[in-house]
């Protein structure tokens, strides 16, 4: 499809469009499902309790998250240009200023901050699968492989090397397009994820305690559950659909007309829940069925599972299948953190992709160093919250993507007009659209704002002091 052919009368896409509902639906869940449900989602499960956590989770996922990735996708079809023009743009038709850009440009800063330790987390992912494929984890005891990921990380010119080669594969993906680049790869590699969870999941049902880790996903335990059990789940639900760093915005701008916002929106949530909750079903019962604690925390995927595989039948085989898994959402979420940056240095500068791709792509290259000798040269070099990695970790996910969220809440539930807003939604004023308006407006800005100051420290000290002091 061309420029113009779908335009929406008013603007056109500079950049193309997705050629079909499925193809966007496949792009934003690719851009969803990533190491945050895969590698993060299992072990925040399991240090909050389980079933609980999980029931908890799912009402914030489609209570606030569904809300606000309608808001982002609308804001991105009605702008029609990179985050950053968008919101100057649409910032100006309601009547609420030009200073709306820097909602969008605080997203593409976002995206590009994280990619850059992204990227190094990705590349460990790829070692392990080269780890994996020649046996390094058979018959391996937990001193070994702990002491194998330790050498990796602390390894700067393999760690660097990882990060490069992941990164060359994501500059020539975006790189190639919306139709030839990100539509190709995202409806190549999405359903390979989903088979090989699938397949994972049978690996996980035949060998390990899979009753035991049903019950541990889906039995709640409510004497567990407290108030940083709730934030825990709904900082998760948030973070997890990749909301308030513009992929959403700027994957919404190649959407055609005539496609539901909230149709699509919906089934990237159910797509993007039900591979969390699949992930939970995969690695619970191999962790039970070692003898491993499911709350390991980070470590779980990179020493705990390693482990498991390691020293089970069929180890070599599954191991790699589940590390290549974990690759190929890591790759999907990092093509939609570059293309906001791209998009905007393309209509920003009058370039070609291909010229914006390679630039926009060293400079996260280069500012990735900072991560990666975070292990290595500069581990000792702390600062605020840690190493440059922990400080690009907390800014981004604790700061700029909830004040993001949190902004496009209040723009699409308060600045933007009814009839705006009804032109891209197509709902009237039906009970789901009365519905979206009251958690766009009330409910979703105020859960954002206590995960906002839970992150950063002042809901704690909010609580703690004395009533009427």
């Amino acid at each position: 499809m061309s420029d113009t052919e779908a335009g929406d009368g008013r603007r056109s896409s500079l950049h193309g469009f997705w050629s079909s509902k499925l193809a966007f639906i496949l792009a934003v869940t690719g851009s969803a499902v990533g190491l945050g449900n895969i590698w993060k989602f299992p072990y925040v499960a399991g240090e909050n309790g389980g079933g609980a956590f999980v029931l908890i989770y799912l009402l914030c996922v489609f209570g606030i998250g569904l809300p606000i990735m309608m808001s982002e996708t609308m804001l991105g079809r009605r702008g029609r240009r990179n985050p950053v023009a968008s919101m100057m743009l649409l910032g100006e038709e309601e009547g609420g200023g030009r200073w709306w850009g820097v909602v969008g440009l605080s997203g593409v800063a976002a995206g590009f901050l994280i990619l850059s330790f992204y990227s190094v987390i990705a590349g460990w992912v790829l070692a392990y699968v080269m780890q994996s494929m020649a046996g390094s984890f058979v018959a391996a005891d937990a001193a070994t492989v702990k002491s194998l990921f330790n050498a990796l990380a602390g390894n700067w010119q393999a760690t660097a090397g990882w990060h490069t080669i992941f990164m060359v594969i994501t500059v020539v993906v975006v790189a190639r397009g919306v139709e030839r680049g990100l539509e190709q790869a995202v409806t190549l590699m999405v359903p390979a994820l989903i088979g090989i969870l699938l397949i994972l999941l049978g690996f996980s049902a035949a060998t390990g305690e899979f009753e035991m880790g049903v019950r541990f996903m889906f039995e709640p335990d409510w004497s567990k559950v407290s108030g940083e059990t709730v934030l825990a789940a709904l900082g998760q639900a948030f973070f997890t659909l990749s909301i308030g760093m513009g992929c959403v915005m700027a994957y919404g701008a190649y959407l055609p007309q005539e496609t539901s916002i909230p149709a699509t929106a919906t089934a990237v949530v159910c797509a993007d829940t039900s591979v969390a909750v699949l992930s939970g079903l995969v690695i619970f019962p191999i962790v039970f069925a070692n003898g491993i604690d499911p709350m390991a925390g980070p470590g779980l995927i990179f020493e705990a599972l390693p482990l498991s595989f390691g020293n089970m039948p069929g180890g070599v085989f599954f191991g790699t299948l589940f590390f290549l898994l974990v690759g190929f959402a890591a790759l999907t979420s990092a093509i939609s953190l570059m293309e906001p940056a791209v998009a905007w240095w393309v209509e920003s500068f009058a370039t070609t992709r291909a010229r914006a791709s390679i630039i926009i792509g060293l400079i996260i290259w280069a500012l990735g160093f900072l991560s990666v000798f975070s292990f290595s040269l500069l581990a000792d070099f702390r600062f605020l919250n840690g190493t440059f990695m922990d400080n690009f970790d907390f800014l981004t996910s604790n700061v700029m993507l909830p004040l993001g969220g949190l902004l496009i809440t209040v723009f699409c539930g308060w600045v933007m007009s009814e009839n705006s807003v009804n032109d891209e939604l197509n709902i009237g004023q039906s009970a789901l659209y009365r519905t979206w308006r009251f958690l766009t407006r009330f409910v979703a800005p105020v859960a954002v704002v206590l995960v906002f100051l839970h992150a950063v420290g002042w809901l704690d000290w909010l609580m703690a002091r004395p009533i009427g002091s």
